[in-house]
């Protein structure tokens, strides 16, 4: 790639150093912003060749200025870049969705501490836990919290002089039991700062201590013989464990972890991440990030989880991934292939997974025209065509024993049938039960025709079977010199094999992808729409055929039965007046004396 001689000097100038690059155009506005291990190296990729992404090449064909930031190591580069992206919001860098405000359990730094929920973070040394994607999860722990101390809710000034002058008066909470009273002085700080201690360590998922702490309790209670009161200790024994085994997911010696999963298609990528602590889930997020560039699965999960951590202010020292990223010595990374980790790593995958068909069928219904945009640059990368198939036709024979042979063509536009366009055929030239010749017969015949007619071509052509259905359509194309011009594959129904003209072996797609979605439903509206016109023609054969012995009974008068009836059957069950109708007393008369 030609690159003009001020902006050859601004690389060779670039240092062996990790850090960040900018690149500007001749308005000095921003284009893209990147990091890198050695940034001289990593920059003169972008110009060394062609690139298989147009927007890659449109971009670097953009590129006027190149500025660059060197920092220590390439786990700053991360968090530099990140934090670019965000403040800059370059035109081709991915860009990170959902960025809405989430639920914090805030523990107030005070005498007697509050514990609540919060969206807003003061920095007055009070302590945050979260935030917390989902609404419910706060809702559900504020709840355990309230069944299992007795803590304040009033805001009042608890300091120790303004308790010693007995400023306040206990409420309404302390007689039901849901505070300890320490307005009055009737809990000490000492004690209500252990309640507080064991609530900090089930807000972390750490269930051990609280769980120790109230079996001591309730034995000491016991052996005092106050059994109502142990009683009472048992049920929020009980309560804790109940919760702990509904968020325990594996085994509670699996320490402090995070997990992050991506699955990605053409145009956007999805991450999934799963906070544990002590075998317990005790946060999940989804991120979506919309691709610009050529961004590999790799590059695009490194940018996620440096802006997970970074949005969370997570320090958790070991995450697991499904492969290998590099977020500098600070972070241990696990790529786990069995036991409890792995079983982490898979149901973050099915997250990731679900928030993808979640997102799409959003996208479905909210924007259709995108929907089927990005099905049509699966299907032309999933099938190796030229171009998106935006025009589709599926070819398919229905024959019983060689009778009534009938073939249909079924069309789709923009991944949709397009049942105005549906065409049907009477088999003309074969006799008997041949498949080959008929396909060979109906492709000449439909194509000859939009050929004379100057209609446009599809973009791909299905047919239903296997390789020798697909040889005898291309010799069909052939034979119109089309060979080459249209692509053309066959769809074989045993296995949902896809074969290409002159390859041996044929091609397999997940059959839940969106495009072999699309391929089926071409094949199956074919066989639908083949056999209904099938039978159609069957019955009409059939009581023509009946019809045909009765004297009396002419052409035009067979119209009308068959229009009316559709079969001898109908006829036969109808009364004689709905058949007087039709066609008249005297001939109703003929008719049902032959057929009765």
């Amino acid at each position: 790639m030609q690159i003009n001689e001020d902006l050859a000097l601004q690389i060779q100038t670039l240092p062996n150093q990790p850090g960040v690059y900018q690149y500007f155009d001749k308005d000095e506005k921003i284009l893209y912003v990147g990091k890198a291990k050695n940034l001289k190296k990593r920059v003169s990729s972008y110009f060394n060749k062609v690139h298989d992404n147009a927007k890659t090449n449109v971009l670097v064909r953009k590129i006027v200025t190149i500025k660059h930031i060197v920092v220590p190591t390439e786990t700053d580069a991360l968090l530099l870049e990140n934090n670019l992206i965000k403040q800059l919001q370059p035109r081709y860098n991915v860009l990170l969705k959902d960025d809405k405000s989430y639920p914090w359990i805030c523990i107030k730094k005070e005498q007697f501490p509050r514990v609540f929920s919060t969206r807003r973070m003061v920095k007055d040394g009070s302590e945050y836990f979260g935030p917390y994607t989902s609404t419910k999860t706060v809702v559900t722990l504020l709840e355990l919290i309230k069944e299992l101390y007795a803590t304040r809710t009033c805001s009042l000034d608890l300091s120790l002089a303004n308790i010693r002058s007995e400023k306040f008066k206990v409420c309404l909470e302390y007689h039901i039991n849901n505070c300890g009273g320490p307005c009055e002085g009737h809990e000490t700080v000492e004690n209500y700062n252990q309640k507080i201690a064991e609530i900090r360590d089930i807000l972390k998922g750490n269930f051990k201590e609280s769980l120790k702490g109230f079996k001591t309790h309730m034995l000491d209670l016991a052996k005092e013989m106050r059994f109502e009161e142990a009683q009472q200790v048992k049920e929020k024994i009980e309560l804790l464990e109940n919760y702990q085994a509904k968020s325990t997911v594996v085994n509670p010696k699996v320490g402090h972890v995070d997990v992050y999963t991506i699955i990605s298609d053409e145009s956007t990528a999805y991450v999934n991440f799963l906070q544990v602590s002590y075998g317990a889930i005790i946060r999940s997020h989804n991120l979506e990030l919309k691709k610009k560039l050529e961004e590999t699965d790799q590059e695009l999960l490194e940018l996620a989880i440096v802006e997970i951590r970074h949005r969370f202010e997570l320090i958790t020292k070991e995450i697991l991934v499904p492969f290998a990223v590099d977020l500098g010595d600070d972070i241990k990374v696990t790529v786990p292939k069995l036991g409890d980790k792995k079983a982490l790593l898979d149901l973050s995958e099915r997250n990731a997974k679900f928030y993808r068909m979640d997102q799409l069928k959003q996208i479905k219904i909210v924007d259709p025209e995108r929907h089927s945009n990005r099905i049509m640059q699966q299907m032309m990368k999933d099938l190796r065509l030229p171009k998106e198939p935006r025009y589709i036709e599926c070819f398919d024979n229905s024959n019983i024993s060689g009778t009534n042979p009938v073939s249909a063509c079924v069309v789709f536009r923009d991944g949709k049938p397009s049942k105005k366009d549906y065409r049907h055929f009477n088999v003309k030239t074969v006799e008997g039960p041949n498949d080959f010749a008929t396909m060979e017969e109906i492709v000449f015949r439909r194509y000859k025709r939009l050929l004379e007619e100057e209609q446009p071509l599809p973009d791909l052509i299905v047919i239903d079977g296997g390789k020798g259905q697909l040889s005898v359509a291309l010799k069909s194309l052939e034979n119109l010199g089309l060979r080459g011009k249209i692509p053309i594959i066959s769809l074989a129904e045993r296995l949902e094999e896809i074969f290409y003209p002159g390859d041996s072996y044929p091609m397999y797609l997940d059959k839940r992808s969106e495009t072999m979605k699309v391929i089926i439903h071409l094949r199956d509206e074919a066989h639908r729409f083949g056999l209904t016109f099938h039978r159609n023609q069957r019955s009409k054969n059939a009581i023509t055929s009946k019809l045909d012995d009765i004297p009396g009974i002419g052409d035009k008068t067979k119209v009308k039965l068959i229009n009316h009836f559709k079969s001898i059957k109908r006829i036969l069950e109808a009364p004689e007046e709905e058949i007087e109708n039709v066609i008249g007393k005297a001939k109703t008369k003929v008719l049902l004396d032959h057929l009765k």
